[in-house]
């Protein structure tokens, strides 16, 4: 019985190490992430900088709202406690969800051009 408490420990430990490096490989992943897309960010800056001959912090300023959107996606997508498939299905109902409200708000099929004769 002791030798297999101390197996069941030893399994355990080791699957706790794996976990970590898993956690640890993740995080890696995301800094490299978010450093290639500040450097890209960097690159796109320095470009719109020699193009108008002046900084222009609105490029800088999308670009980077864009980028730490893309970044904030992914790594929530990377660390999420539901599967892929479920991530999908949710984002592809919220998409078609919102899609149907903006279709509904800009539709021109229910309105009327106001002529002045209604009623009569």
């Amino acid at each position: 019985m002791n030798k297999f408490l101390k197996s069941l420990l030893k399994t355990a430990l080791y699957l706790l190490d794996q976990s970590d490096r898993v956690a640890a490989d993740m995080r890696e992943r995301v800094a490299e992430g978010v450093d290639r897309v500040s450097d890209r960010v960097s690159d796109l800056t320095d470009r719109a900088q020699d193009y108008y001959g002046y900084k222009d912090h609105t490029l800088r300023n999308v670009i980077s709202f864009a980028a730490g959107v893309g970044v904030g996606i992914g790594a929530g997508m990377l660390l999420a406690p539901a599967s892929g498939e479920e991530i999908r299905n949710s984002i592809g109902e919220k998409v078609q969800d919102v899609g149907a409200r903006v279709r509904d708000r800009f539709s021109f099929e229910g309105r009327r051009a106001a002529t002045g004769t209604e009623g009569r």
